[in-house]
């Protein structure tokens, strides 16, 4: 069942939101060679914790990290460890979620560790822009699938593909509530959008095929083909003059 938040839950979505951009503009930061996945997300659950929140991740259905850092081929769920060393030319993804007052934000960015090549670069962007993409059709009318096929479009354009196995979602009192967002897919299906909703909307996208698999630890999510991967994220709220995104900074920053 899809929730529609009230003016007050909105607000707490807005405080929530702020302080998980804050959180992710800090991970992103600390993005350089030498410095460990663990130290990453260290900070991430001090700053958190420090704003008089949780972190979302933190325990949820046992994931060990307080932020999600994935490196290179691995797409989502990268556990953080002292064993991961960033080194010149990495890319690193960073899923961070927060509650505050009962309600989460949740967002992800891709970063360069130093200088990267110009593939690694290009896909990056294109990863970022795919979302930007689709949140000009987070429009209260439209389906949830024109946002799904508007990302799968502009991605596919560029030489790349979109994950399969994991999409988007609403959120609000729970990290992960209905709808899904799928990143492809066809438009005009799905659920309709409606002032008062809250949805996640996240392209992975992968450098080579789009199929990926789940290493033994249970969480990493790797390109099945060893490809680059990259992933943007976003918590937005649908009202009846567009799109609203929540996990802004304060001084309107989106990394």
């Amino acid at each position: 069942m899809i929730t529609l938040k009230s003016p007050r839950e909105q607000d707490a979505m807005r405080r929530a939101g702020r302080v998980t951009a804050q959180a992710r503009a800090l991970a992103g930061s600390m993005v350089r060679p030498g410095v460990t996945t663990k130290e990453i997300d260290d900070a991430v659950r001090k700053f958190i914790r420090s704003k008089g929140g949780q972190p979302s991740f933190l325990g949820y259905g046992g994931f060990p990290g307080s932020a999600c850092i994935s490196v290179n081929e691995v797409v989502i769920h990268g556990i953080p460890s002292k064993g991961t060393v960033l080194k010149e030319g990495d890319i690193v993804s960073i899923d961070v979620g927060a509650i505050i007052d009962g309600f989460h934000g949740d967002c992800a960015a891709t970063y360069p560790c130093g200088a990267v090549s110009d593939e690694a670069r290009r896909l990056i962007e294109v990863t970022r822009q795919s979302f930007w993409e689709g949140f000009q059709q987070a429009q209260a009318g439209n389906r949830v699938s024109d946002i799904s096929h508007t990302v799968q479009v502009y991605v596919e354009s560029h030489g790349y593909s979109v994950v399969r196995d994991f999409v988007g979602h609403g959120v609000g009192a729970k990290l992960h509530e209905a709808p899904e967002v799928p990143n492809f897919g066809p438009a005009g299906h799905g659920a309709r959008l409606q002032p008062g909703m809250a949805i996640a909307v996240e392209p992975m996208v992968c450098a080579g095929d789009w199929h990926v698999k789940v290493l033994k630890d249970g969480w990493t999510t790797v390109s099945a083909d060893g490809s680059l991967t990259a992933h943007y994220e976003n918590t937005m709220l649908i009202t009846e003059n567009g799109p609203e995104i929540t996990t802004v900074t304060e001084d309107g920053a989106y990394l």
